[in-house]
């Protein structure tokens, strides 16, 4: 497979969600199964930042993480057969190092650790100016996969 950008219409084929929850604008590159990369640009006019904080907004900290766990996503969801397939988060470990503020922009970069029986394990960093704001480690699924490989229960049977 070869890396390709996914623009914001063709990022709908990936990622299920939409706005106002959908938190990266462009793909600049994705290796299917490996690793994407992208961005989020974030203006004052961005949904949560007249509540958070309304004397110095800066994107909510759960949002810079759904950012990273959208474009991880991205990296599994882009394998073939795999288009439009909805993922859940199963845990998470995030650190934030710096606010995020109207004007930023976002850049994402995702990797893929280990995929299979559709969970997800993978490594996110967003950085703005070049700064890492927020990094973590995460582990997403795409339930239609995963429950293929549980034990059925007795009732199931």
């Amino acid at each position: 497979m070869e890396e390709f950008s996914l623009g914001p219409l063709e990022l709908q084929k990936y990622q299920p969600n939409r706005y106002p929850f959908i938190m990266i604008d462009y793909v600049d590159a994705v290796l299917p199964g490996a690793y994407a990369r992208g961005h989020k640009n974030l203006t004052l006019n961005e949904w949560y930042f007249p509540k958070h904080f309304p004397d110095g907004p800066n994107m909510p900290g759960a949002l810079q993480l759904e950012a990273m766990a959208q474009m991880l996503t991205v990296a599994i969801t882009t394998l073939p057969g795999l288009e439009g397939e909805v993922t859940h988060a199963i845990s998470h470990f995030v650190k934030f190092k710096k606010e995020v503020l109207p004007g930023d922009k976002l850049v994402i970069e995702t990797e893929v650790l280990s995929w299979k029986r559709g969970i997800c394990k993978g490594r996110g960093v967003g950085k703005t100016n070049n700064e890492i704001a927020c990094e973590a480690d995460m582990i997403i699924t795409i339930p239609n996969i995963l429950e293929k490989y549980l034990p059925q229960s007795k009732q199931n049977r």
